[in-house]
């Protein structure tokens, strides 16, 4: 096993600045995704290109995956050609996608019975603050598994939380926190395109805004790149469709009361199904706009 070789399932735009990042730290990324554009981009970089989850896990001491929901995940561990089956046992998994907490423990349990760790560690921070190191990572797992990791954990992210031993905790956590950006997205969006209805310059009332009460991290970013005509994807509607939806489920199972979650969850769910599910999660406020 080499604890230099770390696979990288998924290079999408976190995915990619991860495998950059930890590259630059001295780790040796070898990575693999389904979009054959995206592979080409790695060998351009000159990153070792794997052609399945099983061949890029083959003697690694750490796998990294970066996928879209639990049904990718599911695939690249468990699937015909799924890293499970060569991976060396004591190799750790980090689960970096936000996916309901059930099924993060559901893989930790599989992945446990083959002689494997799992680190549950969602992710948040965008591409390029997980380019800089400097995203934000949720981790829960066994505390000697996460000291024996902390170099890698240290190369992708600072913060680094330690949520907990729980399995799921993590992934519990990143989907309060994605409820809650899902709510602040909307409703700034939402204020921006009232404002602009009203005649203010939109410019203008989000640098009130933005030293104001009214101010929020992603609405102060998505807002500025949505002024700007900044449209380039980073991160796909469908992504805070999905997350919002999972935690008013979770809410729905404590039975918690969670009106603006939901509200928020109708509106990214309205866009995508509106046409939007590939656009920037910026595109809100245009698409509100018009409306």
């Amino acid at each position: 096993m080499d604890a230099g070789r770390v696979a990288v399932i998924g290079i999408g735009n976190m995915g990619w600045a991860i495998a950059e990042r930890i590259a630059e730290c001295g780790f040796t990324p070898i990575v693999r995704d389904i979009d054959p554009a995206r592979e080409r981009l790695a060998v351009e970089r000159g990153f070792a290109v794997a052609t399945s989850a099983a061949e890029a896990a083959r003697g690694a001491a750490n796998l990294i995956v970066t996928v879209v929901d639990a049904t990718q995940t599911e695939a690249v561990l468990f699937g015909a050609v799924g890293a499970v089956a060569t991976l060396p046992r004591g190799a750790c998994v980090l689960l970096c996608p936000t996916i309901a907490p059930a099924d993060v423990e559901h893989c930790a349990a599989r992945l446990a019975a083959q002689g494997l760790s799992c680190l549950d560690a969602p992710m948040s921070g965008g591409p390029a603050r997980a380019r800089a190191g400097t995203m934000s990572l949720m981790v829960a797992g066994d505390g000697a598994v996460v000291d024996s990791r902390r170099g890698l954990l240290d190369a992708m992210a600072s913060p680094v939380f330690r949520i907990g031993e729980r399995v799921g905790d993590g992934a519990r956590t990143k989907l309060v926190n994605n409820l809650l950006a899902a709510i602040n997205l909307a409703g700034a969006a939402e204020a921006l395109a009232l404002a602009a209805r009203t005649g203010l310059d939109p410019t203008a009332t989000l640098a009130v805004i933005e030293r104001s009460s009214g101010q929020s991290w992603i609405g102060s970013e998505r807002l500025h790149r949505a002024l700007s005509g900044d449209l380039a994807p980073r991160a796909h509607m469908t992504l805070l469709a999905k997350d919002s939806r999972l935690a008013v489920e979770l809410a729905r199972q404590v039975d918690a009361d969670v009106a603006l979650g939901a509200a928020a969850m109708a509106r990214f769910a309205a866009a995508c199904a509106d046409g939007l599910a590939g656009a920037d999660d910026a595109s809100l406020y245009a698409w509100l706009s018009g409306r």
